[in-house]
């Protein structure tokens, strides 16, 4: 980043959920850039801000080429301790590390690690413990010579000082407020101010990537193409209305409606414009049994417009797989529709 700054040109990245995206207009990335802009006056930044709420590394390993890697930054910021932090510990591990070492593979970027705070963490921090989710981080951090900051940590001493209410940074224990993402946001900065003075991110940078700490990450992904796509039933492709991370999708309303295709690789994901107004879907996989797949609708979920990605399978034969997919309405807790819009088919090689 430092040679972008001398050059006059500077492109951030950030990837992560809720606390870090571009929506609310007062997230901690927010008041970085005011700094950024105010401390160099004559450097042109351009910000791309990929945070997605309710979003993990699962599914950004399938967005890093498309909304960070392809926008030539020279700093990314990774914002995941939180909400992987329910996902299944083996699972996360190999997301986690498949996009970093998508995001080391692709570009010269430099990587910092941001760690914010959920309820949850919060006797493991009152003991002076690092919660599971950040220590995992903070170990893939160390193997790849990625720098880190404990956001929430900073704004977890501020209240202990004294220096901010509880209710001034997080009035429901996940979404800080505006003082909430200024804490979290000096943190940041006071890490540009020391790491600026030497190498940003990663020092020294690695010039190959190291083996991996887990050899079933997901950092080698690839996606089925529409037009490869057997379908059955009223079907069309469509661009998105509610989401810019997504240009085209799958569409269907009708139950009965199938889709099939073939993969080689050992997992499948599908990723969805999902809501409460979204079907469910059964799936067979090489001519066995079909499972039903019942979709999680949170209580908040809204009618559609949530980028949500279903882990249909892991840990496959590797090989060619024949799937099919047939759209049913489920009938399960808060399923209110037949909309089926599919946003991508992702493999895991």
């Amino acid at each position: 980043m430092r040679a972008a700054l001398e050059r006059g040109e500077v492109t951030l990245g950030f990837l992560g959920g809720s606390i870090t995206e571009a929506k609310p207009g007062h997230n901690w990335p927010d008041k970085v850039v005011s700094w950024l802009v105010e401390t160099y006056p004559q450097v042109r930044f351009t910000i791309e801000n990929a945070a997605i709420g309710a979003t993990g590394s699962n599914l950004a390993v399938f967005r890093a080429e498309r909304d960070i890697l392809s926008k030539d930054c020279d700093i990314i910021f990774v914002e995941y301790a939180v909400n992987d932090y329910y996902a299944p510990h083996e699972r996360r591990k190999r997301t986690r590390e498949g996009l970093i070492r998508r995001l080391i593979e692709g570009s010269d970027s430099d990587l910092v690690l941001t760690y914010s705070y959920l309820q949850a963490m919060y006797a493991d921090m009152e003991a002076g413990n690092v919660p599971d989710s950040i220590a995992e981080l903070e170990q893939i951090g160390e193997h790849y010579h990625i720098g880190s900051i404990w956001m929430g940590l900073y704004a977890f001493e501020e209240v202990r000082k004294g220096r901010m209410a509880w209710e001034e940074w997080l009035p429901d224990g996940l979404h800080p407020t505006h003082r909430g993402s200024l804490s979290y946001a000096q943190s940041v900065i006071a890490y540009l101010v020391k790491e600026l003075n030497t190498d940003l991110g990663r020092t020294p940078r690695i010039p190959l990537l190291p083996e991996p700490i887990n050899s079933e990450h997901w950092g080698n992904i690839s996606f089925v193409p529409f037009r490869e796509v057997r379908t059955e039933g009223p079907w069309t492709i469509q661009r998105s209305a509610n989401l810019v991370w997504i240009d085209q999708l799958l569409v269907t309303t009708a139950i009965g409606s199938k889709l099939r295709f073939s993969f080689q690789g050992k997992g499948l994901a599908l990723g969805f414009d999902f809501g409460k107004l979204s079907a469910d879907f059964r799936c067979r996989m090489d001519g066995g049994e079909a499972t039903v797949i019942q979709l999680d609708r949170a209580d908040w979920s809204p009618a559609e417009g949530i980028y949500h990605v279903e882990i249909v399978a892991e840990d496959l034969t590797t090989g060619m797989h024949e799937v099919e997919i047939e759209v049913i309405h489920g009938n399960g807790p808060g399923c209110q529709g037949t909309r089926f819009r599919l946003a991508f088919i992702g493999i895991i090689a």
